[in-house]
């Protein structure tokens, strides 16, 4: 048994997931912090796939136990988001180019969404990695998946956002804020932290407003695990991540 990859990639739910499981030759599993990390072959790329669960803690702890307990490399994380920005709309993916906790306030110590001590509240992505992704959602669109492809900042908090006053909130904090999401600003730090390629990118499941429970809860099911697993065959099956 070889618990290591160089590749994983982390979602917050079950559903997020399942197709990438489904896609992937198993080679070994692991059950370890009240989670299952998947490990083997995902168009030729030695991955592993985890289901962090949600929240900002969970996600960070699963990036950490990725990055020391297995070796990975590179950490990509994935599945949905609420779409904030003008013309994000449901169906379209956003690349993150950086990402932010936008409920994190150590003010009057630090500024507003300053990370204290590390000096810093934006968390960079691998750019490199991200073009690549990018390029890739945008075949994907092409292929018949529909939907457009953002790039730009991404926010994470441990709040479902769920209507207009809380997205307006964010975006006034935030104005170029294009999705909302509970997990990507907490793994972007660990890999920053830990010198480790980071990548991010959601699926818009619905528009943060009063719909979003009932869109979020229909995007899993209709369309979000086939535009993950559309995008990264094009980014691993085309010479890894």
């Amino acid at each position: 048994m070889t618990l290591a990859a160089r590749t994983g990639v982390l979602v917050a739910m079950p559903e997020e997931g399942r197709a990438l499981v489904d896609a992937m030759r198993l080679e070994d599993r692991l059950e370890h912090g009240r989670r299952e990390f998947l490990f083997g072959d995902l168009w030729g790329e030695r991955t592993a796939v985890v289901i962090a669960r949600c929240g900002k803690v969970a996600a960070a702890t699963t990036a950490t136990e990725l990055i020391v307990r297995f070796g990975v490399e590179t950490i990509i994380c994935t599945g949905v988001a609420g779409g904030v920005g003008e013309g994000v709309a449901i169906g379209d993916v956003v690349v993150a180019d950086e990402l932010v906790q936008h409920d994190l306030d150590p003010r009057p110590l630090w500024p507003r969404h300053i990370v204290p001590l590390l000096e810093t509240g934006s968390f960079p992505v691998d750019a490199p990695l991200s073009d690549r992704i990018a390029a890739a959602a945008s075949d994907h669109a092409d292929a018949g998946a529909g939907g457009r492809v953002h790039r730009g900042l991404i926010a994470s908090g441990d709040q479902f956002i769920h209507g207009p006053a809380m997205a307006r909130a964010i975006r006034e904090a935030l104005p170029t804020t294009l999705a909302v999401e509970m997990e990507g600003a907490a793994v972007a730090q660990v890999c920053y932290e830990y010198g480790v390629r980071c990548a991010v990118f959601r699926t818009i499941s619905d528009r943060a407003d009063e719909d979003a429970a009932a869109d979020f809860t229909g995007s899993l099911g209709a369309f979000a695990a086939s535009h993950t697993l559309g995008i990264l065959s094009g980014v691993l099956g085309s010479g890894g991540a």
